[in-house]
């Protein structure tokens, strides 16, 4: 699982200038404690090694690490063991969730003709590991049991507009089988539609004109999803909560307690099976009914019918709902001077069949970024604050990893963590970042600091726009990101280089020979990437005074009213009062620091982590109980991932679905509650503003 690029990462982009020099501010270090973190920031940059990095990737994805299997705990205990032998202080912690395997998987057309479909992948001429036994089976995750029959329908994307122009067409889905193509949303809230609209089951296949050969040549020609090359994936309802669908809000551990399988809320209603193209084909073809619209049309060579019939479609999906283990493995470098407050970066290791690049190809980078800061610290350098790196378990169910170790450390995580960065699969393509604005002009600066591998330029000059114009983008879910930001109020940084895996994403064939020929040649960018979190890293634990900046985040706002005022449905006024409050205290915070910005290391210490605290602690204002309507686990108020898209974000989401579903009465609740984590966040700006100035 992860966000998609555009779905919750912004380009980053500013005009091709010179390098700036060194002694360029860096925000949250004066003078004298800058020009020594420039020293060590190089020092460190030198370190990671592409070779390295291919090596590691090389022999982690040598076969299949699926959650839950004794594959990935030996995955977890091969990076414990490489990051002690780094000299890191790690350990691993066991959690345990309900991660569903497939039993029984049929799908068979039984009119007008019959069509056993393959449900698999087979080998490819040229790449040697694929389709060798063992190879995890094509299925989707948390599918309902189900031996149904019916005609079928097909349904494009299978959002909830597509069931529009169904209806529109006389067409009803009752009791019907869906063929839904991915893309568009999260795969799980493609079922959840049709369950809604009484389909007794969904088939979810890859279209060759999102991912396959319309958009390149496939593989192992091309970088593009051959013709029987299948997406897995799992169904988890995301938007309600991550982690393991049997415990709620509270970890599971052995002997925990659990959910009855019938009262948990984020599990598909219908039977759900994932196919190939290849598989699809003879389905589509032997559909009537209308010609579908020209945008609902795909890349096969058939003429695109709704249904139903005449193809009547048997599926029997029968699934293994056990609970099995989670590995997280988890690494800290104390701090020397703050060690109570924490800076923390993940990435998941398991995978759904090698994973070469999802996950390794930005989990093996934080190992790269791991073992130099452990190189650093051996050359004298000591962080202010406590460092720790994470590589989760079980993210591909559905954050599993993470959330269930968030649970477990929630009290202490919100007092100590100040920074959680986040990292999934990478590529060679531009720096991408999303995250909370108020690290925007952060994130901006390293961006600024380090070096594209191919232009050799600051990766800063991703595009010819002005600085003025840099933009992190919202996040909304789909990687380990989630609990942190979206349940505890953490500021929150994703950052890797645009992934181009759509053509093997999540099937057998995201292995090391894909990412070696066309995910990322030289592994360049995989050094790259572990540059830029080393970076990051240091920076967040080095400043004397956290980097956290509000002028951004206030403008961030205003445009997200702007975009929710083009319904004329609801008074903002409200808002906007409690944001021009904001950009004011923001603004005098600004002035503040940048008379004692030069100064900052010298403030006492007592001083300067009172200071801290309440600036890491501006997340939590944006956090309050209760949580999101119809979905309490997500209490962010900026952001959430939209309920019917599950990785794209919804900005101001109370506000937002609200008004576009037309419930005004809960817009305008909404709306007032906005205004009140405005207004604690107002406070929390001016307290740290007044603190500033008393220095």
């Amino acid at each position: 699982m992860k966000f998609r690029i555009a779905c919750a990462a912004l380009l980053v982009a500013a005009p091709i200038l010179l390098r700036p020099a060194a002694e360029e501010a860096i925000r949250g270090f004066d003078s004298a404690s800058q020009s020594e973190e420039i020293k060590w920031e190089q020092q460190a940059r030198a370190i990671p090694d592409s070779a390295r990095i291919r090596q590691q990737i090389q022999k982690l994805s040598a076969e299949p690490h699926l959650a839950g299997t004794p594959q990935s705990k030996q995955m977890a205990e091969a990076i414990l063991t490489q990051l002690q032998e780094y000299g890191l202080d790690a350990h691993i912690e066991r959690f345990e969730a309900m991660l569903p395997t497939p039993k029984v998987r049929v799908l068979e057309m039984v009119e007008p003709t019959h069509i056993r479909m393959k449900l698999d992948e087979p080998p490819i001429a040229g790449d040697k590991g694929s389709g060798e036994a063992g190879d995890v089976p094509t299925f989707n995750a948390y599918s309902a049991d189900g031996d149904v029959t019916g005609p079928l329908v097909y349904v494009n994307y299978g959002l909830p507009a597509d069931y529009d122009v169904l209806t529109e067409s006389g067409i009803d889905v009752a009791g019907k089988i869906v063929i839904v193509r991915y893309g568009k949303s999260f795969r799980g809230i493609k079922p959840k539609v049709a369950a809604e609209r009484g389909a007794i089951a969904c088939i979810i296949y890859s279209d060759p004109r999102d991912d396959g050969f319309y958009q390149g040549d496939p593989y192992p020609k091309g970088a593009y999803r051959p013709a029987e090359g299948v997406q897995r994936g799992s169904l988890l309802d995301l938007t309600l909560y991550p982690g393991d669908p049997l415990s709620p809000g509270w970890a599971s551990e052995a002997g925990s307690r659990r959910l009855a399988i019938s009262e948990a809320k984020t599990l598909a209603k219908i039977p759900v099976l994932p196919i190939s193209w290849d598989d699809a084909r003879p389905l589509l073809a032997n559909l009537d009914g209308p010609v579908v619209p020209e945008v609902w049309r795909g890349g096969l060579p058939l003429t695109y019918h709704l249904g139903p019939g005449p193809a009547k479609v048997h599926m029997h999906v029968v699934m293994d709902n056990s609970t099995r283990p989670l590995y997280d493995v988890i690494a800290r470098i104390p701090g020397s001077t703050a060690p109570d407050e924490w800076v923390l970066d993940g990435n998941h290791h398991d995978a759904w069949v090698r994973g070469a690049s999802d996950p390794l190809s930005g989990a093996v980078p934080l190992m790269e970024t791991a073992r130099t800061l452990a190189a650093m610290t051996r050359k004298g350098w000591k962080p202010r604050r406590t460092i720790m790196i994470a590589f989760w378990d079980g993210e591909e169910y559905g954050l599993a990893g993470s959330t269930e170790w968030m649970e477990k450390h929630s009290e202490e995580l919100t007092n100590n963590l100040a920074v959680y960065l986040n990292s999934d699969s990478s590529g060679r393509g531009r720096l991408n970042v999303g995250g909370s604005h108020t690290l925007e002009a952060f994130m901006q600066e390293v961006a600024r600091d380090v070096d594209d591998p191919v232009s050799h330029r600051p990766l800063f000059n991703a595009a010819d726009q002005r600085p003025a114009n840099f933009r992190i983008n919202a996040l909304g879910s789909g990687s380990d990101y989630t609990p942190f930001l979206q349940h505890l109020g953490i500021a929150t940084l994703d950052i890797r280089f645009a992934s181009e895996d759509s053509g093997v994403y999540h099937s057998a064939y995201d292995d090391f020979n894909w990412l070696s020929h066309f995910g990322d040649p030289g592994f360049i960018y995989g050094r790259a990437l572990a540059q830029v979190h080393t970076t990051a890293l240091m920076r967040l634990a080095d400043a004397p005074l956290l980097p956290f900046e509000f002028v951004r985040f206030t403008a961030t706002i205003g445009r997200y009213l702007n975009d929710i005022d083009q319904y004329r449905r609801v008074d903002l006024n409200g808002v906007r009062r409690e944001l021009l409050r904001l950009e004011q205290a923001s603004t005098e915070l600004d002035t503040a620091y940048a008379r004692v910005g030069p100064q900052i290391a010298s403030v006492a210490p007592a001083k300067l982590e009172a200071l801290n605290q309440i600036l890491f602690r501006t997340e939590r204002a944006m956090v309050p109980e209760p949580g999101l309507p119809g979905r309490p686990w997500y209490r962010h108020r900026i952001y959430a991932p939209g309920q019917y898209t599950g990785y794209d974000a919804k900005t101001l989401p109370g506000i937002r679905e609200a008004v576009e579903t037309n419930r005004i009465d809960e817009a305008r609740e909404q709306a007032d509650e906005v205004a009140d984590v405005l207004r604690t966040l107002t406070g929390e700006v001016v307290q740290a503003q007044k603190m500033l100035a008393g220095f």
